[in-house]
């Protein structure tokens, strides 16, 4: 099977644990499936500064932070599971940068998101199981963020 055939999985990675618990997920997923993993990282535009320069230099650190994030959450996927996986950085609003990709890409089997332990789960979970969760071309997986590494093990 092509690499552009392989049942991909997509995550969205930031800085929480919840995130990580669903790429851990993503990635045992995709080796028990012989698929791969794809890793998107979105930088939300900054509030208008009245400086555009220093709004540039904001949106780059964000952008660079993220890229940190992806590459760290990257290189324990690749140890752990010996997966592919591709890293895509995006600039924009999080739901249509998440709905727009999705979108665009027919080898997405699903899209895995990983929801907090406790309080809101997060935006994109809020938004991808409220109304707009019968709109995506693909199934939403969503992770407890509070899954331990064995219960992953025993649920992927």
């Amino acid at each position: 099977m092509g690499d552009d055939r392989k049942r991909t999985y997509l995550v969205v990675v930031d800085d929480s644990q919840e995130a990580r618990v669903a790429l851990r997920f993503a990635a045992r997923r995709a080796a028990k499936t012989s698929g791969r993993v794809e890793v998107l990282g979105i930088v939300e535009p900054q509030d208008f500064v009245q400086f555009g320069g220093v709004q540039a230099a904001i949106e780059e650190e964000q952008r660079l932070r993220i890229q940190g994030v992806v590459s760290s959450a990257i290189g324990e996927l690749l140890d752990e599971s010996g997966v592919e996986a591709k890293v895509i950085v995006q600039q924009g609003d999080p739901v249509r940068t998440v709905r727009d990709y999705v979108g665009e890409r027919s080898e997405v089997a699903a899209l895995v998101l990983g929801a907090a332990p406790s309080g809101s789960p997060g935006v994109l979970v809020a938004h991808f199981t409220g109304n707009d969760a019968g709109k995506l071309p693909c199934p939403v997986m969503i992770i407890p963020g509070s899954l331990s590494d064995e219960r992953l093990e025993q649920l992927s």
